[in-house]
């Protein structure tokens, strides 16, 4: 199901898919709606859609946040589960700074981080506030949270996978935000050691363990960067390679389908483009054993495909929303919309 459409709401360009599902089961559908070009600078604005049947159907689009001619953009969400209520982590740069400008510290300003919150089950927003001191260095530039969605941990703490640039480098590092007050408060967490990698998503392991599963800047290791946590994100291991996941330098996405009980084994899933060349082949990838192995793999798209982002339903129905196009990636973000048995044959 196609839920974004370049040329359609007033927007050119649809990119940066998110996707969570709600404690009440309500599908929410995020993005970035690009006003005037495909590209990551200029007029953005943070857009959503809504589903209460399971993503089935769908609500006509909402502006989270708009700011003129300026860019809103990597939405990065995670729900609340004792309280119901969604956060969601954003960033703000202005539309005339471009990316290698903020690095560069050549740009009029730079890039801040920001959250918002939705306590009716993502029907209204909460006005936007900044929280870039508490989780900004000074001598951080570029910075993007997310893009994809947080995860709540098993004794309650939030997370937020993010990615920045340090003064005097050009090559990113990977690392978390948190919070252990429900989502009121947020503050840094740790980064990863090594460099060359940037755009994340965070899964817990049974035994709790963190896993960050990373875009990979290595031209000569076209497989996706791993780091872990023992101390809920506090600090992050050196960086290791996933042989089996390969990539194209993309944004991937990594969700956990369910823990093991009566009814199911311990299991995760995985999503990106399966290519070491090119963005296309949109496939979803399914481990047993905490990530150690990645035995089941399906692809939902042949063609052109890049960003993804995965969530599960009550029902165990999984959800994968991604860009997808014919001629390039980001034509459409498309949900895809099947279960455990479709994936695995």
């Amino acid at each position: 199901m196609d839920l974004f459409v370049n040329g359609t709401d007033g927007y050119h360009t649809y990119r940066i898919p998110s996707l969570l599902v709600t404690v009440q089961g309500t599908v929410l559908a995020f993005c970035e709606g690009r006003k005037h070009g495909r590209g990551d600078s200029g007029e953005i604005d943070l857009v959503t859609k809504r589903s209460t049947d399971g993503g089935r159907t769908w609500s006509e689009i909402h502006v989270i946040w708009g700011d003129g001619e300026n860019t809103c953009g990597n939405p990065c969400p995670v729900v609340e589960q004792e309280t119901g209520t969604i956060w969601l982590l954003m960033t703000h740069n202005l539309g005339c700074d471009r990316e290698q400008q903020i690095i560069d510290r050549t740009s009029k300003s730079t890039r801040t981080v920001w959250v918002t919150q939705s306590s009716d089950d993502g029907v209204t927003w909460a006005q936007p506030r900044e929280i870039t001191q508490a989780t900004k260095r000074h001598d951080w530039t570029w910075y993007a949270t997310g893009p994809g969605a947080g995860i709540q941990l098993r004794d309650g703490r939030l997370i937020i996978p993010c990615d920045h640039v340090e003064a005097g480098s050009r090559r990113g590092y990977s690392h978390v935000i948190y919070s252990d007050d429900q989502g009121e408060t947020w503050q840094l967490g740790g980064r990863t050691p090594d460099d060359g990698v940037n755009e994340c998503e965070v899964v817990e392991l049974e035994d709790g363990t963190l896993l960050l599963n990373m875009r990979n800047y290595d031209s000569r290791n076209r497989h996706r960067a791993i780091s872990s946590s023992n101390d809920q994100g506090e600090s992050w291991s050196a960086t290791w390679h996933d042989e089996a996941l390969i990539e194209p330098m993309c944004q991937a996405s990594i969700r956990r389908f369910a823990l093991k009980d009566a009814n199911h084994p311990s299991s995760i899933l995985f999503s990106n483009p399966a290519s070491k060349d090119t963005r296309e082949g949109m496939t979803v990838r399914l481990t047993y054993d905490e990530c150690k192995t990645w035995p089941i793999a399906r692809q939902i798209h042949a063609g052109p495909a890049a960003y993804s982002c995965l969530a599960v339903l009550p029902d165990k129905t999984i959800l994968c929303l991604y860009e997808r196009g014919d001629r390039h990636p980001y034509e459409k973000i498309s949900l895809a919309r099947f279960n455990l048995n479709w994936l695995t044959g």
